[in-house]
């Protein structure tokens, strides 16, 4: 006899007990009752007691002046709630839920503002991880160790932008002296246009343009110059960035793989692989997102400089520098790094210059957006441009311009994130899983 058939044997014969208890319980308990007198409440007499409860009303029948309970319906607990709209109870309870996910999310915002000396140095070093991965993963082919090659390559970086920083910085403290001497016949020239222009503005309306400009700067000159206190207050706080930067991104390029296998570990069993997968996933969509952000960016620079360059605009290689830094803020950085340019090609070499570069920038702003981005980037890291526009609001009103330069990569992630982890599908087993299958009974 099998094991299945033992246990079925077990049951059968514990029903057929508990079956034959209750038939002996229900007889002593009909001999008892018939051996009561009638004068105690016996089934003879009329008096009703528990053994004689008198005869049953029929399903059927109506007792007057009672009242009739209130139907409930399967999702209320309570004749209050089946009172209460069907409509009107769930908007109760969106309402409450939404609240507190409201307060748990302004909890986050509030926490990540008091820490955000630490969470934006390891958002940037996260977006220089990815960017120098690559060159990492060259020399580890290459038989480097891996502190080595993490140092090299972070060196290597680090010099890199110095180096364009101090050729930026020199290149524009020589045209500075220039510049200053165009700028008041730019002035003038613009003065001129505007009173024989289209707007035929006069010389008394231009002077009250001018003092009301004059009073702005001199009603706004304490708060200018507590900015620039309040600047010059967070110096001890950048430096500190910029080593918590550089630190985190050799980490984070030495030791990125052992963090996050630690990071997982600490979920329960049966959401690692999925995390696992939705991680990998992003960090592939982070690393595709910057590679392409710095291609385009390098791309917009040489166009518009060698515009600059053709047609003698001065700091050329500052405004190329400027359009490079611009673009890694989609849409809105090209347009201010672009604007720049037109306005120091407006002041140095007249409106026809100027007209000249601003149809460069915005050519070289269609290419981006219609061919370059859609053929770097891909599908991968496709963001629609509303919520581009929202995030880049978003990281400005929350950290400055380091929120604006963080905001877009971090929806890509975000976006890659929750459509892995949404997916129904299975991850792949790793090859070094070890699968144990017990023996069928």
């Amino acid at each position: 006899m099998s094991r299945l058939e033992r246990v079925r044997g077990r049951l059968r014969h514990a029903y057929e007990s508990g079956r034959d208890a209750v038939r002996a319980g229900r007889e002593r308990h009909r001999v008892r009752a018939d051996a009561v007198p009638a004068a105690q409440g016996g089934p003879e007499s009329g008096v009703a007691s528990p053994d004689n409860p008198g005869p049953v009303a029929p399903s059927s029948a109506v007792v007057v002046g009672a009242e009739t309970p209130a139907a409930l319906h399967s999702s209320t607990a309570s004749r209050d709630d089946a009172d209460v709209p069907h409509a009107l109870r769930i908007g109760a309870a969106w309402s409450w839920r939404l609240l507190v996910v409201g307060l748990v999310g302004w909890a986050l915002l509030r926490i990540v503002s008091q820490i955000r000396i630490v969470i934006i140095p390891l958002a940037v070093a996260l977006l220089l991880s990815a960017l120098l991965a690559p060159a990492v993963g060259w020399l580890l082919r290459a038989r480097f160790p891996r502190s080595l090659a993490t140092a090299v390559v972070l060196v290597g970086g680090v010099a890199a932008v110095v180096g364009t920083l101090t050729l930026v910085v020199n290149e524009f403290i020589k045209g500075v002296p220039e510049l200053s001497k165009k700028s008041s016949q730019g002035v003038r020239q613009i003065q001129d246009w505007l009173k024989t222009g289209p707007l035929h503005m006069s010389d008394s309306q231009l002077d009250r343009y001018i003092d009301e400009g004059q009073q702005w700067v001199n009603d706004n000159t304490n708060q200018l110059t507590s900015g620039a206190l309040s600047t010059a207050a967070t110096v001890a706080e950048l430096l500190t960035g910029t080593l918590l930067v550089v630190f985190a991104t050799f980490f984070f390029l030495r030791d990125g793989r052992v963090i996050w296998r630690f990071l997982v570990r600490l979920l329960p069993v049966a959401a690692r692989w999925k995390v696992d997968d939705a991680g990998q996933a992003s960090w592939s969509t982070l690393v595709a997102y910057v590679r392409a952000t710095v291609l385009v960016a390098f791309i917009d620079a040489v166009g518009i400089g060698i515009f600059l360059v053709v047609f003698d605009v001065p700091f050329a290689f500052p405004l190329a520098a400027l359009v490079f830094l611009g673009a890694f803020i989609p849409i809105v950085g090209a347009t201010l790094s672009g604007t720049v340019a037109v306005l120091v090609a407006l002041v140095d070499s007249g409106v026809v210059t100027a007209l000249i570069i601003l149809g460069v920038v915005i050519g070289v702003q269609q290419v981006e957006g219609h061919i370059l981005q859609p053929l770097i980037m891909g599908r991968a890291v496709a963001i629609h441009p509303l919520a581009v526009i929202i995030g880049i609001a978003a990281g400005v009103v929350l950290a400055g311009i380091t929120g604006a330069l963080v905001s877009v990569p971090l929806i890509a992630v975000l976006n890659t994130a929750v459509r892995r982890l949404a997916a129904r599908t299975v991850p792949d087993t790793p090859p070094d899983a070890v699968v144990v299958a017990a023996k069928a009974p």
